[in-house]
């Protein structure tokens, strides 16, 4: 929740314009819902991808106040949807059930769901890291469809604990934590674990990206405040690629 519609299209004619310069990185941006009809008309000749920050589980129109269905999104661009984001998780209350059921219905309305997972303090303090994130991933494994739909998925692992609490994890832990995800994947479909891209969300920035970056299974970031900077945020794509 940031930002005004002149400073936010201000940002994303800096970020696409510079956006050239990130070689093969794949970048998308999810500006909050009002802003997602005056971004997208930034965007209509630049390689920049347009996604929102929540989705819908219900898709069709309906008596849903607040909410943006899958098919209001592509009307006006998107391609992706943020799914899970901690703050949605652990704010507001959105369990994985929930969750599960937004990510079927982005697929359906041929949105590409990107599915954020990941531990509290405690969690990680407690040894549960694993436990969590598994039960996560299993909300939507679990479903008769659960593999078909995370092929068509993204992953962002957010270790809710090194999000704006001045605690960091390290290159190496984050690796860890991807290399379980992936582990995981694959004990329902080895294909799905080898292609799926896995993204890291903890406090990426322009000093620890290229670091982060080169672990062998973090695919790129799902970056938050360093995407508020176009030169940050375009220096985080330069590591990527």
């Amino acid at each position: 929740m940031n930002g005004t519609r002149e400073g936010v299209v201000a940002l994303i004619d800096n970020i696409s314009a510079g956006v050239g310069s990130g070689g093969n990185t794949d970048v998308l941006v999810c500006p909050p819902a009002l802003f997602i009809e005056s971004v997208g008309s930034r965007l209509e000749s630049s390689e920049v991808k347009l996604g929102a920050q929540n989705i819908c589980q219900e898709p069709k129109y309906g008596a849903y106040t607040g909410e943006l269905s899958a098919s209001m999104l592509v009307e006006f661009g998107c391609s992706h949807a943020i799914i899970g984001h901690s703050e949605r998780r652990h704010t507001y209350g959105e369990g994985d059930e929930l969750i599960a059921a937004r990510v079927s219905a982005a697929v359906a309305g041929d949105v590409t769901p990107i599915l954020c997972i990941g531990e509290l303090l405690e969690e990680r303090e407690n040894g549960t890291t694993e436990q969590v994130i598994a039960q996560q991933l299993d909300a939507v494994l679990k479903r008769d469809d659960g593999v078909a739909l995370l092929k068509q998925a993204v992953l962002a692992y957010e270790p809710v604990w090194a999000i704006g609490t001045g605690k960091t994890a390290s290159p190496e832990q984050a690796q860890a934590v991807h290399a379980f995800i992936r582990g995981h994947l694959a004990k329902y479909d080895e294909a799905l674990a080898e292609g799926i891209q896995i993204l890291y969300g903890g406090s990426v920035n322009a000093a620890n990206a290229t670091n982060l970056f080169g672990m062998t299974d973090i695919d790129g970031g799902l970056i938050g405040g360093a995407s508020l900077k176009a030169d940050d945020f375009l220096a985080i794509c330069q590591a990527a690629g």
